[in-house]
């Protein structure tokens, strides 16, 4: 196992979230951090459950369905909150699952307080994940789109997920095999291709 530099921003970023803000909302639950709350447990999360409770702050998820029993039910796209309402935003695998990514991201900038954090994973060069009967899969992004959509915020940091040749092995049938992801990942990274913008995803931390 290598130590991926996408995985020590998303931790990074997770971490000031969680030491600087008292309230985070979780759009779509994409956190993961129970399966009463979202469709599935990711286990790897584990350290983030730990540190809300250490450090006392209130989780919401909000889904725009009542499947997986979130505190709030509403759309991104139309955000049920008062405007400057949210201390931080998680907005995980969330935005190529709506019709108006735009719109959505012009609501997560509305209801956060001046000063509020986001933390957004979108996809690029990746397959195709509707879930049949809770959401379809409309939208992939570009570094330049993720620029444009947020260029209302005074902070925006946006890291590649996944060089370009570990971007393929993901998509092909051998994805599933930490062997390989990782050969991939140390030729992308002898090659200097870390940050090559034909990547998996992309993680954004924003600042209001």
């Amino acid at each position: 196992m290598f130590t991926r530099p996408w995985n020590t921003f998303y931790r990074e970023r997770i971490e000031r979230i969680l030491c600087d803000k008292k309230q985070v909302l979780d759009i779509g639950g994409g956190l993961r951090l129970a399966t009463d709350r979202s469709n599935r447990e990711n286990r790897d999360n584990v350290w983030i459950t730990e540190r809300i409770k250490e450090r006392g702050v209130t989780y919401i998820v909000l889904d725009y369905v009542d499947t997986y029993h979130p505190d709030i039910v509403g759309d991104i796209q139309d955000l049920p909150l008062p405007d400057a309402s949210q201390e931080a935003i998680v907005c995980n695998a969330v935005l190529e699952h709506v019709e108006d990514p735009i719109k959505g991201a012009r609501e997560m900038y509305r209801v956060l307080e001046p000063g509020g954090y986001c933390f957004v994973y979108v996809p690029f060069l990746y397959y195709y994940h509707a879930h049949e009967g809770y959401y379809h899969d409309y939208w992939r992004f570009t570094k330049d789109s993720l620029q444009s959509m947020f260029k209302g915020f005074s902070v925006i940091e946006i890291c590649s997920v996944r060089g370009p040749l570990e971007t393929l092995i993901r998509l092909s049938p051998l994805g599933r095999g930490a062997f390989f992801q990782d050969l991939a990942f140390l030729l992308d990274k002898a090659l200097g291709k870390l940050s090559s913008q034909q990547t998996s995803g992309f993680f954004v931390f924003l600042k209001k």
